[in-house]
Parts: C-alpha cells; structure tokens; sequence
C-alpha cells in the first residue's frame, strides 16, 4: 500500500498506523477515531474512507503525548503501564461491566501484575494458579474477577454491602436458560405497565423533534470534527442552540402536561427521578422481588440498579458526581448534541437485562472453578479464617494450608470519593444499612492533615490485620495516588518496607477535566 494514495479503507488505515506507531492498530481503533470526530469519514457509498494525511496529523499529534506526559509528570512514567492501545471493550470486558462504579481500576492492570504469562514479568512471577490472593478493599470486584479468570482463588472484602452484591454476582454461576426466561418475563411486565397518561406521546413527538434539530445542527462525526479542528467555537454555538431547543421543549411539557418532578429531598429517590420514572422503579422492583431463585433475583437487583443510575435526572457529563436534578433538555458535552432527561425505564432495562446476560455467558466460557469468596466486613477488625470457614468449609482448608500469598488491591484514596454516596439510589431502594462512617479517607472528611492522619491510620491497620492470615515469602501491591507522600508512612507504620514502585499515567478519564494524571503501584514486602 502506497502512503501517498489519498482515501485509504479501515484496513488500509489499519495497517498505514501499526506500521507508522510500530504497534498492532486494528479496524476498531480506526472507526472510534472516525466516531469521536478525530479523523474525517469520507465515502457516500456505504463504504468508509479515510485520508493518510488526517491520519499521520492525528498520530503525529498524540504520538507525542507521552513525551508531553512525561515532562509534566516525570521521566519514571511508566508508558506501558497506560494500556494506550485498549478500546474501551477491552478495558470493560465481559462481567467487569456489569454496574458501573466509580474509581475501579482496569482488569489489564490486575492482569499486568498477577499473570505468569505476562512477558514484562518472566522473571518475577508473583502469583500462580492455585495460589489465595486478597483484596481488602474489593470494591466491585476486578481483581477477583481477573484472578478467577486466571485460576486464582481469591477472597475480597468490601465495608459496603452493594459493593459486595456487585462483585458477588460477577462470579456466581448461574443458569443462563433460566436467567434469560426470567428476563424476557419481567422485561415483559415492565413494557407493558403504563403509569403516567401521554407520557409515551411526549416521548414519541420529543424524539422526533430532537432528531431533526440534532441533524440539523450537530450531524456527527461532521460536528465533532469541526471542534476536534477548532473551526467552531463549541461553548458559544452550544449555548445559542441549546436555548433555542428550549422554548421547542417547554412548549412540548405543557402540551402533554407532563409532571417533571416530585422535587421531595427527603430520600434519593424522590429528588433525582421524574415522576414516571419513580413509579416505574417501584413496579420493577416488586417484579423482582417476586423472583424465587436466589442467585437470579440477586443479578436482576444489580440490573434494576444499573437501570435507575442511568435514569437519573441529571446530565450524561454529570452521572458519576451529581450536581443539581436536570429536567430540561441540554447541550451534553460527552455527546456533542442537544440530550434529554429521561421519561421511563423501560428501554434501559431491556438493554441491560440482555446486555448483562450477554456478558455472564462471556465470563462462563472463561471462568475457572478457583474459589472465590465475598465478604462484607471492616478489613481492619475481621476475622478472616473464621469468615472464609463459616462461609465454605473446602476453600477453609485450603486457606488454613496455603495461607495467602499476597495483596492486590486499590484502597481509596484521599478525600476523592464517598463509597456509599455513589450508590445511594441502591441503598435507597433496597433497604441495605449504610455504614459510612467505616469508609477510609471519604470525601466527606476532605484531604487535610487530620484526614490524611486517619487515612494513614486506617491503611496501615487493615494491612496489620491481613498480615496475619499471608504467607511467609508474601507480596502485596497497591495502586495508589499518593499525590500527599503518605505510603512510605503506611508501610513503616504496617511492618512493611515498598521494594519497588510503578508510575502509571491514567488515560481515557470520564471528567472533563482532562490534565496529565497518574497514579503508582507500590510493591511491598516484609520488612523483616
């Protein structure tokens, strides 16, 4: 293939890029370039073209960015640590999108550190099957996940009981025949239930005149790539169009007297969803309760979870931290278009109830039967063999051989996110005790000196109390920000001593705030 051929195809540009970044890019990566307005689509035939040229500045551009990266954020940038070369598919497979969940790091970096396999690591190989690896913080689960997938047996323990669901139905076995019938019923159900007179009518003319505006105004990829180029000034036409759409929406409310609100602050629930919506989580939920196989009943929790995170009222930029209930139309920055609040339920359900199956029955075909083991519990104060014993008598002995052969985790960081806050809806909905106040290093207390020195605390005595149940010749790593200096502490204070340290850069961040950041692995051993 020539380079000064001027429209080239996917698998042209394909292999015009690997050959020039001297790396495997593949169609995907092509067509996520041409979606997201980074390179221009050319071709009227149903056929997709490409020019070399927009494709050499683009790489050209961002072949840089590691360099740039590294002057700002040090030489000791660890580049291959970055998984640069991963869509977002790879970096959310199978299970590991089953919920979302804020701070979770990507199963490749899990992989990176505990698989033999990995040609980085021939000569240190930390884990092997069978080995017992712990996760004291298990959030949602990656690192179980990965490690079963690897044939790793593991045990989490999580202070928040949702967290736990989460990472519980990652790894439960299931009857796919009997999930899917179980789906298409209450799927079913919930197309069928209509609370709200002219909602669907609201909706149907909404669309149709979000569609034409949208076309008119912001055709994508054409629009994308005009800012990606600066040759439009998106906070100046976002703001002029986004009023404009405004008066079409009001005048759309009143005609189909829509209720927007039922703007109560005494529970989630009641603030954060329009009013059909609210009605439609309650008929969902009793759907669910009327489920008589534990393990399913669980899983579709988790999906009617999902669902009712992604119908809140507020803005796709603005799902991870809310900011204010949002029940008008709006320019989405994430979309580049003018978006909507959502009026039902119903079609997000239906996507996620097949989505998730879909993803389970991935996961089964690469599952192994290593144990796995959920605990919800303070990894400070728990008694671990006592709980694994209390929970599965075969895994129990195992442990009590084996013991553990290390760490691999990513406690929270300080002062950045409140753990049961970002699933309030869910504790709202179902019922689960909150327990707050036994997060370390929450939001809520902030990032000053007597946060960091409860932080410290907090670490050093869940490291001190898991330390009892580890083998000899162990190794624990923690993916840290640890932008206040305070691991080096946590390791003095935990009998630890940190062998060596990886500094990654964090690409492909969901804020808008898009400024080099990077976060480090510490690894530790005993300091004896």
């Amino acid at each position: 293939m020539a380079v000064a051929q001027d429209l080239i195809t996917l698998k042209e540009a394909s292999q015009w890029a690997s050959n020039f970044l001297c790396r495997d890019i593949n169609e995907s990566n092509i067509s996520y370039l041409i979606q997201y307005g980074k390179v221009k689509k050319y071709g009227n035939d149903g056929s997709t073209l490409i020019k070399v040229n927009d494709l050499k500045n683009y790489y050209s551009v961002n072949g840089k960015r590691e360099i740039d990266w590294k002057k700002k954020l040090g030489s000791d940038l660890n580049w291959s640590l970055s998984f640069d070369n991963l869509r977002e598919s790879d970096t959310t497979k199978h299970v590991h999108r089953l919920h979302p969940y804020k701070g979770k790091f990507i199963p490749q970096l899990v992989e990176y550190f505990i698989d033999d396999h990995i040609d980085s690591f021939k000569k240190s190989v930390f884990f092997k099957k069978t080995d017992i690896i712990l996760d004291p913080f298990a959030g949602s689960g990656t690192t179980l996940v990965q490690a079963n997938e690897l044939g790793i047996n593991s045990i989490g323990i999580d202070v928040s009981r949702f967290n736990c669901m989460i990472a519980e139905t990652k790894l439960l076995d299931y009857d796919l025949v009997s999930l899917e019938n179980e789906a298409k019923n209450i799927n079913q159900a919930i197309s069928n239930y209509e609370s709200v007179e002219n909602i669907s009518a609201f909706e149907k003319d909404l669309m149709l005149n979000l569609s034409s505006f949208n076309n008119s105004y912001f055709p994508s990829p054409e629009y994308k790539y005009k800012i990606f180029q600066k040759q439009i000034d998106e906070n100046k036409f976002a703001l002029e169009k986004e009023k404009e759409f405004l008066k079409i929406y009001n005048d759309l409310v009143k005609k189909y007297n829509v209720k927007l609100n039922n703007f109560s602050s005494k529970n989630f629930l009641d603030m954060w969803y329009i009013k059909n919506i609210r009605e439609e989580i309650n008929f969902a939920f009793d759907q669910v309760r009327k489920i008589k196989d534990i393990k399913n009943k669980k899983i579709f929790a988790v999906i009617l979870s999902r669902t009712i995170r992604s119908c809140r009222a507020t803005t796709h930029s603005d799902l991870a931290t809310l900011k204010e209930p949002q029940t008008t139309t709006y320019y989405c920055w994430k979309h580049k278009k003018i978006c909507k609040p959502l009026f039902s339920i119903k079609g997000w359900f239906e996507r996620y109830a097949f989505d998730t199956l879909s993803r389970l029955n991935t996961f089964k075909r690469l599952k192994t039967d290593a144990f796995s083991l959920i605990i919800p519990a303070d990894s400070r104060t728990i008694d671990l063999f006592k709980e694994v014993k209390k929970r599965n008598q075969k895994f129990s002995e195992l442990f009590q051989k084996n013991k553990i052969k290390g760490i691999f985790s990513s406690p929270p960081y300080v002062g950045q996110i409140d753990y049961h806050e970002q699933h309030a809806y869910a504790y709202d909905l179902f019922g689960f005790k909150r327990q707050d106040e036994l997060e370390i290093g929450p939001l809520y207390k902030g990032q000053g000196l007597e946060a960091q020195k409860s932080y410290v605390d907090g670490i050093s005595n869940v490291l001190i109390n898991c330390k009892k149940n580890l083998a000899n010749d162990f190794d624990i790593f923690l993916v840290a920000n640890d932008k206040y200096n305070l691991y080096p502490i946590i390791a003095e204070k935990s009998g630890l001593k940190i062998v060596e340290q990886f500094k990654r850069p964090v690409l492909n961040r969901t804020e808008r705030d898009k400024s080099p950041y990077s976060e480090i692995i510490f690894h530790l051993k005993s300091h004896s």
